[in-house]
């Protein structure tokens, strides 16, 4: 089985669904982002209209926007929903590193659709990641990423401004995932 096809055992899965955030401001990407961590907020445009918007939803709360940027998935359910969880690997295969998620909160609204995960024991940082598709009034279909996080492993926190570069890299590849 690849990669990108696999899912998290009925094992695994308990494990994690069972393991504590790493954070205590748990859906702060909602709002005002707490202090002391490394902030982000980028959106970028997808298209227009209302078949732009419903491709674009679909396709991210079906993990392809990861997967589209370069980032393994191995879920617990192929459709994010509220606390699915989910090791994301960062690099190459046989040397990826695993970065376990938890989805928080969804957004379920008729012009926004969305979600975010927090990150879980064993993730080489500590926060939240809310992506988030946006039906404009003016017709254009937006993606919204808000994050914030500090970097939690040694190798994390050697990375210094190389882990910062990364982040926004990657964060740029989310942006470009779903664009028409």
């Amino acid at each position: 089985m690849r990669v990108m096809d696999a899912t998290l055992s009925p094992q695994q899965a308990a494990r994690l669904s069972a393991a504590p955030l790493t954070y205590p401001e748990v859906g702060r990407t909602r709002g005002e982002l707490p202090g002391g961590y490394h902030q982000v907020r980028r959106e970028a445009a997808l298209g227009t209209g209302s078949a732009c918007f419903r491709r674009a939803a679909d396709e991210l709360l079906s993990w392809q926007m990861h997967r589209r940027a370069g980032v393994g998935v191995v879920p617990s359910a192929a459709r994010i929903t509220d606390g699915v969880v989910a090791n994301l690997l960062l690099g190459v295969k046989a040397l990826a590193l695993k970065a376990p998620v938890k989805v928080v909160y969804l957004v379920d609204e008729p012009t926004r659709q969305g979600f975010a995960y927090g990150t879980l024991p064993g993730h080489p940082a500590t926060g939240e990641e809310a992506f988030v598709i946006e039906h404009r009034s003016d017709d254009t279909v937006v993606m919204i990423i808000t994050a914030f996080s500090r970097p939690v492993s040694l190798l994390a926190r050697a990375g210094g401004t190389l882990t910062s570069v990364t982040q926004r890299f990657v964060t740029t590849r989310y942006l470009r995932a779903l664009a028409d």
